[in-house]
């Protein structure tokens, strides 16, 4: 089950998609949600179909929650689409996965225009294929006007290698006078992540059932309340999103207070 407080996972798995929206748009809203879309490989094999098929019914969740996150009005949407560590995966399942994700922002961006969704991607650069990468920065650019959605994919991420550049961007500056050693703080730090200007999530969603970080935003979710379900990525519905938001809200976020 969820990790869940307030009104309990059972309670609210009672209303359907109609009702947990509304429940929703009556109460605060968390400003940002990241998303863990953990499960497309599981979901495809437990069908007897290859693990590749999953990662393209995953796309349509993908769209399906984007839509939904901008219509109820959260500012923030965060999709950890394929880490640092992914490339590790055998060769052809990789080269897929780059294939489908060209496909992928070819065929969305009208619909990203038409809902004015900003999209942005976190993560390293580097190594990334040249065709992917101008695509990606293509969308990127088109889409920086539009004041609708954020959306952030976490593309060829890892927090550690965050961090990491983090560090290097202020040990640069200290080395060349711009900083002293002394003014380094969280503030500086946090601007200095991939992530700035970006707020913290409020809440972190992971898909399948898995209870781990997987090497995402460690930094950003130190206060950020935390939703699993045993549902996996290309079953995720806009009801799932409506069921986390909703369990969200009954929470009482302390931020370290008693």
């Amino acid at each position: 089950m969820p990790l869940k407080s307030g009104v309990t996972a059972p309670e609210l798995s009672t209303l359907g998609e109609r009702e947990l929206r509304e429940r929703v748009l009556s109460r605060p809203l968390p400003r940002h949600v990241a998303i863990i879309m953990d499960g497309n490989g599981r979901w495809a094999t437990s069908r007897g179909l290859p693990r590749v098929a999953g990662h393209g019914e995953g796309v349509k969740s993908v769209r399906s929650v984007v839509r939904a996150a901008g219509e109820v009005g959260i500012e923030y949407l965060t999709l950890y689409a394929f880490s640092s560590e992914n490339w590790n995966r055998p060769s052809h399942e990789v080269s897929t996965l780059m294939s489908l994700l060209e496909r992928s922002i070819d065929r969305e961006l009208p619909e990203l225009m038409a809902r004015s969704v900003r999209f942005r991607v976190i993560g390293r650069p580097n190594g990334v294929p040249a065709e992917v990468q101008r695509r990606i920065d293509h969308v990127v650019e088109a889409t920086a006007a539009n004041t609708g959605l954020n959306l952030l994919m976490a593309f060829n991420y890892g927090a550690r290698d965050e961090i990491v550049d983090a560090c290097r961007r202020l040990a640069r500056d200290v080395a060349e006078g711009r900083l002293g050693p002394e003014q380094i703080d969280e503030v500086r730090l946090g601007r200095a992540l991939y992530t700035d200007g970006v707020p913290d999530p409020d809440l972190l969603i992971r898909t399948s059932g898995e209870m781990r970080l997987s090497n995402f935003l460690l930094w950003q979710i130190a206060y950020t309340e935390l939703w699993v379900t045993p549902t996996r990525w290309p079953d995720f519905e806009p009801r799932d999103l409506y069921l986390a938001v909703a369990d969200f809200q009954q929470r009482d976020r302390r931020f370290g207070r008693v």
